[in-house]
């Protein structure tokens, strides 16, 4: 799976209002509890990073990305304003 497929799927869980769906949990609780999950999940990559094995890294960096996502999208901020900052900065 590709990060824009993730993304898809992140778009299509807030679409159909899936009640047991994480990613509409975590934008229910709103931007602080997105913050803290994100924060949790950056912490436990760069001790993973320090410490784990690369499989554990690599994990853990799934996991950021996913709620990275979640992030974004709960700011309304598209994968092509992220790719337009991209190229900017070539």
């Amino acid at each position: 799976m590709k990060i824009e497929d993730l993304n898809k799927i992140i778009d299509d869980r807030v679409k159909s209002r899936k009640k047991n769906s994480y990613t509409n949990k975590l934008l229910k609780l709103g931007p602080k509890k997105i913050a803290q999950k994100f924060g949790e999940e950056t912490s436990e990559l760069i001790i993973d990073f320090l410490k784990g094995s690369k499989k554990r890294t690599v994990e853990e960096a799934v996991d950021v990305i996913y709620h990275l996502l979640v992030m974004l999208k709960s700011k309304k901020i598209s994968m092509n304003e992220i790719h337009e900052e991209l190229e900017k900065r070539k």
